[in-house]
C-alpha cells in the first residue's frame, strides 16, 4: 500500500506491506519534518518526481533510517514536488512527470524480459547497440556452432561488455598500418616500454586496477579490531603508494550529475581494488567541454563556432552538473579533491569541426596500500566469491559498448541507458570494510575487483578467471523486480566490489560489514573446470560458457591509416593592444579563476592534507598540484599534478604529448621528491577521435613520442586509460575532440612540510628568477593566446634536450628541498604574465617590477603570452641559488623583484607595460563568477565576487601559545595507553572520524572507536568513557535533513538512548560535534536543554556545500575546551552544505564560543546569525560547531599560516582545545 506525507513544499510517498500504526505515523511525521500524513488515495495536480523503474538513493537512504527507527515494512520512499502544469521544467534523464498521484504510482507494468537464444548475432548486435565488429560477430557464430546451440541473449551481450573496446582496449593492442608501413610496437607495447626502460620503484603495473611504486615506512592508526568497538591504535607499515585516472565521458555527455559522480566512484573503487586492498587518500578532476557561452560579448566564443542542437545538455550545464556531480560523490564519500584542471575550446579550421561536444571528465587519485597487499593473490577452487554494495538497476545496460563508438550514432534509448545512479555513502559503507580488512593484521582477502564497465560479468570474471566459477543468481540483490536475467548480470550499478575469500574468513567478514551496514553477499564460488556460470534457482543457466570462450579469441585489431598534415593560420597580432590581449586570455576557463569549482569541494577531510588548490590570504586556487600527508607525523607523502596541451597536439601530436608530460612534471617540480625525477610514475589517459582519416595516424606519433619522452627522463607511465571514440555526431555532421592526453603525475613526498607556494612573499631584498625548461625559442601555436584571438597557430613550442630538462627538474628540487625557493609557479596556460599576475593575485599588497632586456626574443607578444614549458622562482638567498644552478649548467635570468607598488611593471627594451594587479584579478575571477551563479545563484555568486578580496585571513594566536608539543606536554611518539578514555561515535556516512580520533589521541586520549551499530545492539554502552564525540561528514547521506536520520537512531533505539541518557546524566564527562555532529547535538537539543524552543541547522544561504579555509574569532567564554583560546583568531576548515544556525531566541541566551571572522558570505559560508560557528551548553562541557578543528591541528594542514612561525611551530593552537578536554576529564573523572 502507498501512504502520503505533505511537507511545505513537496508530497512524500511511502509505500509499505501493512496500515501505520499511531506510532509509526507519529515516527515518520516527525522524521519528515513535521510532516501531515493524509488520508487520501489519491492526489490530484501535477507532480515531478523519480522514475518509476529506479529507486532513488535518496529512498534507500530513507528506509534505512526508518528500519534504525525501528519502524519494519517500508519498500520505498520517494519525494515528488507539486508544478503547475505538464510545460513544467524538470531533469528528463532521472526525472518524469506525474498527472496525479495514487496507490499505483510505484507499480510497473513490465515484467522481466525472458531468456532469448539468439537466432541471427548480426542483426541482435545492430538491434541492441553492442558495437560488436564484424570479426566478433563471425567468432561468436563460430562459437555457437562449436557448443552445439544457441548463444542466449546473455552471453553475447556479456561478450560485448568483457570485450568491449572500453574494458579490452583493442586499440591500443592493435595494429597499426601508416602510410602503408606497419607499425612494429602496438601503442599499449609503447607505453609498457616505458617501466621496462625505467622500473625505478615499481611494483605493480598494468595487471591491475591501479599502479602501485614502494612507499615509506609510515604509522597505522586504526583500532586493534574492527568487528566491535575497540581502541586505536599506532603500528609501522611498509606501504605501496597507488595512482590511478580513469575516464567518465559518454555518460557525463548523456547526464553530467550522475555520470561524472560515478564517474569519480569508480575511479575510487579502482584505487580499493588494487592488490589485495589499497586505500584511497584524494582525488583529481579534470573537465573539458565546449564553449559555455555563459555570458555574450565574449568574441572568441562567438567567433568560433555556431551553436549546435546539443543532444542531451548544454556545455554550460554539463560543466555546472558534472561537476557538481564529481564534488558530491567525493564529499559524501570523504575524499579530498586536490588538484584538477579546466579547458573549453572549440574551432573550425580546414573544413573540421574540432570541439569538445562529447566531453572529458576524468577523475583520479592517489592512495596507498600496505607492501603485504600489493599483490593479488590466486583463488583456489572451492572459494566463496563474495559482492558487497548496492542493488542491480537497470543502469549503464551496455554501456561499456556504448562507450566504445560516437556519440549520437544510436537511437536515445540505447544511449540513455547509460545513464548513472550514484550512492557515495553506500560506497562509503563498502570502503570502510575494505579498510578494515587492509588494516589488519592478516588480510582475509585473496582477489578483489571493482564493479563498473560490465557490471558482474566483468568484475566476477576476471575474480574467477584462473579458476573458473558458479555463481547463484538468486543471490544477487535486485532492486528492480523487473530486470532480465540479462540485466541482472550486466548493468553496471555502482558501489559494489567483488572480492574472493576463503570459506573460514567469511563469518568474520561477514561481522565487520554487518557493523559498517555494508549489504554484503556470498554469490557463488569458485570451481576448478574453467567455466563461467551464472545460473538461477530454477537449473536455468543464462550464463554457461568455458572461460577461453567468454574472453574470446578474436583477431587482433588492424588500423590503417595515412598521415594528413594539417595546417593551421598562424596567429595575428597587434603589440599595442597588449592590454586586451591580457584580459581576454585571463577570462578563458582554462586560465580563469577556478573558485566556482574549489568553493564547493572538500579539501581537508582526512586531516591528511598539506597541500590543496588555494592559496594565500585571500584563498584563491593557484596551486600547481596537490600533497597529501601518509600519516600524521607530517612527513612523508605523496604528490599529484596534472598536464595537457591538446590545441598544441592540433598542430604536432608529438609535441602535444611533450608539452602535457612537461606540465605535470613542472607543476608538481614544487613538492620535494623522495627520489627526485625518478620519484615520479605517470597515468597517460588518451581520449582521440579514432576511425576518422588521419587520426589513427595522430594518436600513434603522440603515443610514441610520449613514450619516447617518458624513457628520456627516467620515469615511467604505469597506468592510463583510452577511450577513442571521441566525436559526437548531429545528423551527418561530425564534431571531433581534438586528440588528447591527460598526463597524471604521483610522486613519494620527502616532506610535506617543505612544499613550495606560489604567493610571492614581501621580501625586499628578493628576486624573481625565470628558468625555461623547454631549449626551444617562444611558439605561441598552441596557447590559449592563440585560443583568444580564434586560432590555433602555425608552430608550437615542445621539449628540445629531455636530458637537459631533466637536470633542470632535479636541480629545482634541490632548491625545494634546500627551502632556497621563497615562491614559485609553473608557467603553462596563459604564458608567462598570467604566472607574474598570478604570484601577486592571493596577497593584498605588494606587486613586481620585471625586466625582460636580457631575452634575447624582442617580440614582447611571445615572451608574454608562450607557453613553453618553464618556471618563475623568488629566492632570497641569490647568490646560492645562482651558483647551484650554474654548477648544474641551467640556464637562468633574473628578472625582477618584489615592490610595494599593487602593480606589475614591465621594462622591455626602452618600453614600459604596466598591469594592474587588482583590477586583471576581478578580470580573472569574473569567469568563475558567471559559472558560479548557475550553482550558487546570482545574489549569494554576487556576494563572492565582491567580498572575496575584501575579506582576507586575519590571525592572532594568544601569547602563552609556543607551538611546542613538550611545553603542551604531549608527544607525537606515544604509542601506549593513557588510561584517559574518550570514544569517537559514528554513523554510516560519517567520514571525519579518523582525523578526529587522531587530534583526541595525540592530546593524551586513549580513543575507542564506536559505531552506531555498537550502540543499537548494545554492544556499547558508553561507561567506562569520559569523553565522546560525534564526527563529521553525511551520516545518512543528509537525506531528510542533516543528522535527522542519526538522531533517529539515537531517539527510537532503547539501548542507543538509554547508553546516551546515561552518559549526559554524568557530571564527569564531556561532549563535541563537529559538521555533522554539530548538527546531530542540535538536533537532540543536547545543547540548550532548558529551552523549550530548540535551535536547528538549516541549508547554506547558498544552497549549496561549502568548502573553504576562513578566520574564526574565539569570544570570550567559559567551555572547558575554548575557554584558553579566547580572543584567538585563527585559521580553520569548513566543510558543509547545512551548517546555518537558527536560534528561535536571542544571542545572549546562548553559549557563543565560535564565530566567523566577517559576518558577509563567503567568509560567513552558510549566513548563520551573528556570524555563529559553534555553541555550548551553559556549563561549557558539551561544545558543537560547523567548522573542522580537528583538521586543523598541524601548521601543514592549514592553507594559510603565518609566515613567521612556520618552520617553528610544530602544532597549532588548535590542539589546545583537546588537551584541555584531557586534562578537564583527568581532575573531574570519578
Amino acid at each position: 500500500m502507498v501512504l502520503f506525507f505533505r511537507t511545505d513544499d513537496s508530497v512524500i510517498v511511502v509505500e509499505a506491506n501493512h496500515q501505520f500504526s499511531p506510532e509509526e505515523t507519529r515516527k515518520l511525521c516527525w522524521l519528515f519534518g513535521n510532516a501531515a500524513a493524509l488520508t487520501d488515495d489519491s492526489l490530484p495536480g501535477w507532480f515531478v518526481g523519480p522514475r518509476k523503474e529506479m529507486i532513488t538513493p535518496w529512498s534507500t537512504n530513507a528506509v534505512e533510517i526508518t528500519q534504525n527507527m525501528g519502524l519494519s515494512g517500508i519498500s520505498r520512499i520517494e519525494e515528488f514536488f507539486p508544478v503547475g502544469s505538464d510545460e513544467a521544467e524538470y531533469d528528463k534523464m532521472l526525472q518524469r512527470l506525474y498527472k496525479g498521484l495514487d496507490s499505483r504510482v510505484f507499480e510497473i507494468s513490465k515484467h522481466p524480459d525472458p531468456i532469448v537464444h539468439i537466432d541471427d548475432i548480426d542483426l541482435y548486435n545492430r538491434q541492441e547497440g553492442l558495437a560488436l565488429s564484424d570479426e566478433e560477430v563471425e567468432y561468436l557464430n563460430g562459437l555457437s556452432k562449436k557448443i552445439g546451440r544457441k548463444l542466449t541473449d546473455s552471453e553475447v551481450f556479456g561478450f560485448s561488455q568483457v570485450n568491449s573496446e572500453h574494458c579490452r582496449h583493442k586499440i591500443f593492442n592493435g595494429l597499426f598500418i601508416i602510410d602503408g608501413k606497419e607499425k612494429e610496437s602496438s601503442l599499449f607495447k609503447l607505453i609498457k616500454k616505458t617501466s621496462e626502460y625505467n622500473p625505478n620503484r615499481l611494483v605493480s603495473a598494468y595487471k591491475d586496477n591501479v599502479a602501485f611504486n614502494e612507499g615509506p615506512v609510515v604509522e597505522q592508526f586504526a583500532p586493534a579490531s574492527s568487528d566491535k568497538p575497540d581502541f586505536f591504535e599506532i603500528k609501522d607499515i611498509k606501504t605501496v603508494i597507488s595512482l590511478k585516472a580513469e575516464t567518465h565521458n559518454f555518460p557525463t555527455t548523456v547526464e553530467p550529475f550522475n555520470g561524472a559522480a560515478t564517474g569519480t566512484g569508480g575511479e575510487i573503487r579502482d584505487r580499493l581494488g588494487g592488490g589485495k586492498a589499497s586505500l584511497p587518500i584524494a582525488g583529481t578532476a579534470v573537465y573539458m567541454t565546449s564553449y559555455p557561452r555563459s555570458e555574450e560579448g565574449r568574441e572568441w566564443e562567438e567567433n568560433a563556432m555556431p551553436e549546435r542542437p546539443w543532444l542531451y545538455q548544454t556545455p554550460e550545464e554539463i560543466l555546472v552538473k558534472a561537476s557538481n556531480g564529481a564534488s558530491d560523490f567525493g564529499n559524501k564519500f570523504g575524499q579530498p579533491l586536490i588538484c584538477g584542471s579546466l579547458l573549453t575550446f572549440e574551432h573550425a579550421e580546414n573544413n573540421k569541426k574540432y570541439a569538445y561536444d562529447k566531453v572529458i571528465m576524468l577523475a583520479g587519485g592517489v592512495g596507498f596500500g600496505t607492501m603485504r597487499d600489493a599483490l593479488k593473490g590466486t583463488p583456489e577452487p572451492g572459494e566463496k566469491v563474495v559482492v558487497m554494495g548496492g542493488d542491480n538497476y537497470r543502469i549503464g545496460m551496455g554501456g561499456g559498448a556504448v562507450s566504445s563508438v560516437e556519440t549520437g550514432v544510436y537511437a536515445n534509448a540505447i544511449e540513455l541507458n547509460a545513464v548513472q545512479r550514484a550512492n557515495p555513502e553506500m560506497q562509503k559503507r563498502v570502503s570502510n570494510v575494505i579498510r578494515a580488512l587492509a588494516e589488519a593484521e592478516e588480510n582475509p582477502i585473496v582477489s578483489i575487483h571493482d564493479h563498473g564497465a560490465g557490471g558482474h560479468l566483468n568484475a566476477l570474471s576476471e575474480l574467477v578467471e584462473e579458476t573458473g566459477g558458479r555463481i547463484d543468481m538468486d543471490k544477487l540483490p535486485v532492486g528492480d523486480p523487473t530486470l532480465s536475467a540479462k540485466e541482472i548480470v550486466g548493468n553496471e550499478s555502482q558501489e559494489r566490489m567483488g572480492m574472493v575469500i576463503r570459506e573460514k574468513d567469511i563469518e568474520e567478514v561477514r561481522r565487520i560489514a554487518d557493523r559498517e551496514r555494508a549489504p554484503f553477499y556470498v554469490v557463488g564460488e569458485t570451481t576448478d573446470d574453467h567455466r563461467f556460470v551464472f545460473e538461477q534457482a530454477d537449473g536455468i543457466k543464462p550464463i554457461d560458457l568455458a572461460m577461453e570462450d567468454m574472453f574470446g579469441k578474436a583477431p587482433r585489431t588492424v588500423m590503417s591509416d595515412r598521415t594528413i598534415e594539417e595546417n593551421y593560420r598562424d596567429v595575428n597580432y597587434d603589440p599595442a593592444h597588449l592590454d586586451e590581449y591580457v584580459e581576454q586570455v585571463l577570462q578563458l576557463e582554462a586560465v580563469a579563476c577556478k573558485d566556482w569549482l574549489t568553493n564547493k569541494v572538500d579539501r581537508s577531510v582526512t586531516g591528511k592534507i598539506a597541500r590543496q588548490q588555494c592559496q594565500g590570504e585571500i584563498q584563491l586556487p593557484l596551486s600547481d598540484c596537490g600533497v597529501v600527508a601518509l600519516d600524521y607525523q607530517g612527513k612523508a607523502g605523496i604528490a599529484t599534478s596534472i598536464g595537457h596541451a591538446p590545441q598544441a597536439a592540433m598542430i604536432d601530436p608529438a609535441a602535444g604529448s611533450v608539452l602535457a608530460v612537461a606540465e605535470a612534471l613542472t607543476n608538481i617540480v614544487w613538492a620535494p621528491l623522495a627520489q627526485g625525477l625518478d620519484s615520479v610514475s605517470l597515468s597517460a589517459n588518451w581520449m582521440w577521435p579514432c576511425k576518422n582519416e588521419g587520426e589513427d595516424a595522430r594518436l600513434y606519433t603522440a603515443v610514441e613520442a610520449c613514450s619516447d619522452f617518458a624513457c628520456s627522463l627516467g620515469i615511467n607511465i604505469p597506468t592510463g586509460k583510452d577511450s577513442l571514440s571521441m566525436t559526437q555526431k548531429y545528423g551527418q555532421e561530425k564534431v571531433f575532440a581534438p586528440g588528447t592526453v591527460i598526463i597524471s603525475a604521483g610522486a613519494e613526498v620527502s616532506d610535506v612540510k617543505k612544499v613550495v607556494s606560489p604567493v610571492l612573499q614581501p621580501v625586499r631584498n628578493s628576486a624573481v628568477y625565470y628558468i625555461d625548461f623547454s631549449f626551444d625559442s617562444f611558439k605561441l601555436g598552441g596557447s590559449a593566446f592563440a585560443q583568444s584571438l580564434n586560432k590555433i597557430g602555425a608552430e608550437a613550442p615542445t621539449v628540445r634536450d629531455a636530458e637537459y630538462f631533466a637536470t633542470a627538474f632535479n636541480t629545482v628540487q634541490t632548491l625545494v628541498e634546500k627551502g632556497l625557493i621563497l615562491a614559485g609557479h609553473d608557467i603553462s596556460a596563459g604564458g608567462m604574465i598570467t604566472a607574474l599576475l598570478e604570484m601577486c593575485f592571493a596577497n593584498v599588497e605588494g606587486g613586481l617590477e620585471i625586466n625582460l632586456d636580457k631575452l634575447p626574443e624582442k617580440d614582447l607578444v611571445k615572451i608574454l603570452f608562450s607557453e613553453n614549458p618553464g618556471i618563475l622562482i623568488q629566492v632570497e638567498n641569490k647568490s646560492e641559488v645562482e651558483k647551484i644552478l650554474s654548477d648544474a649548467g641551467i640556464g637562468f635570468l633574473r628578472i625582477g623583484r618584489p615592490c610595494d607598488e599593487r602593480h606589475i611593471l614591465i621594462n622591455k627594451d626602452g618600453s614600459e607595460y604596466q598591469f594592474f594587479i587588482d583590477h586583471l584579478r576581478d578580470v580573472w575571477f569574473e569567469s568563475s563568477y558567471l559559472l558560479d551563479r548557475k550553482q550558487s545563484g546570482e545574489e549569494a555568486a554576487k556576494a563572492r565576487f565582491l567580498n572575496y578580496k575584501e575579506q582576507p585571513i586575519r590571525l592572532h594566536f594568544n601569547s602563552s601559545f609556543t607551538g611546542k608539543l613538550s611545553d603542551l606536554k604531549i608527544s607525537a611518539y606515544r604509542r601506549g595507553r593513557s588510561g584517559i578514555k574518550a570514544a569517537i561515535i559514528r554513523e554510516k556516512g560519517v567520514n571525519g572520524d579518523r582525523e578526529m580520533a587522531y587530534a583526541l589521541f595525540l592530546a593524551g586520549f586513549d580513543v575507542k572507536d564506536v559505531h552506531m551499530t555498537d550502540l543499537i545492539s548494545g554492544r556499547e554502552t558508553l561507561e567506562d568513557v569520559n569523553m565522546i564525540v560525534y564526527c563529521g561528514g553525511f551520516s545518512n547521506s543528509d537525506v531528510l535533513g542533516s543528522a535527522k536520520g542519526w538522531a533517529g537512531g539515537f531517539l527510537w533505539n532503547e539501548k542507543a538512548k538509554a547508553a546516551l541518557d546515561k552518559f549526559y546524566a554524568r557530571e564527569d564527562t564531556l561532549s563535541l560535534g563537529i559538521c555533522n555532529g554539530c548538527q546531530l547535538m542540535v538536533e537532540l537539543g543536547l545543547l540548550t536543554p532548558g529551552h523549550e524552543e530548540k535551535p536547528k541547522m538549516l541549508h547554506n544561504d547558498s544552497h549549496k556545500f561549502e568548502s573553504q579555509f576562513l578566520g574564526l574569532t574565539i569570544p570570550e567564554n567559559n567551555s572547558v575546551m575554548f575557554g584558553s583560546l579566547s580572543g584567538s583568531k585563527l585559521g580553520i576548515w569548513v566543510a558543509h552544505g547545512e551548517g546555518k544556525f537558527s536560534l528561535p531566541y536571542s544571542k545572549e541566551h546562548y553559549n557563543v564560543i565560535a564565530q566567523y571572522s566577517y559576518d558577509a558570505y563567503p567568509a560567513n559560508p552558510n549566513g548563520s546569525p551573528y556570524a555563529i560557528a559553534g555553541i555550548a551548553s551553559e556549563d561549557g562541557r558539551h561544545l558543537a560547531m560547523m567548522p573542522h578543528l580537528e583538521r586543523a591541528i598541524f601548521p601543514w594542514q592549514w592553507a594559510y599560516y603565518p609566515a613567521e612561525r612556520k618552520g617553528l611551530d610544530e602544532v597549532t593552537p588548535w590542539i589546545e582545545a583537546f588537551v584541555n578536554a584531557r586534562k578537564w576529564v583527568e581532575k573531574h573523572r570519578k
